[in-house]
């Protein structure tokens, strides 16, 4: 078994604020990500996926399909967007690093098989440096 990954990067804003709270509470739990004005995050996403080399062709997936999907299908979705009101696949959820890593690997999954029979291992989300998400379905 093989494991592959690819790296993308894209840049986000987000507030972490639940509207059934009161502010106090917000501020209590989220602290400055519950900034009325939003702030923003330079993410770096991580997939990873497993599977036997193609015997023709040496790959367990094509790099720059797996580039291009992502791109077309999370990129290009949540680059320069503000999470909380721009994205469509994030409606009515928290914008959380956990949540958003949840909504790629969906996203991801479903196309996989376009490109390739390997099979996704683990969706790994950068918000900053020092924290991140890993998820394996």
């Amino acid at each position: 078994m093989i494991y592959i990954s690819r790296q993308e990067h894209f840049n986000a804003a987000h507030k972490l604020y639940n509207p059934k709270w009161s502010e106090e509470r917000n501020r209590e739990v989220f602290g400055p990500c519950a900034n009325a004005n939003w702030h923003g995050h330079n993410y770096d996403l991580i997939v990873t996926v497993k599977g036997d080399p193609d015997p023709e062709t040496g790959f367990v997936v094509d790099l720059k399909a797996l580039s291009d999907l992502l791109r077309t299908h999370i990129t290009e979705q949540v680059d320069h967007k503000n999470l909380n009101l721009d994205v469509p696949f994030l409606a009515g959820q928290m914008a959380s690093t956990e949540n958003l890593a949840i909504a790629f690997w969906q996203i991801i999954e479903r196309e996989l098989p376009a490109i390739t029979p390997a099979k996704l291992h683990c969706v790994k989300l950068y918000e900053t440096p020092r924290n991140f998400v890993e998820y394996y379905g």
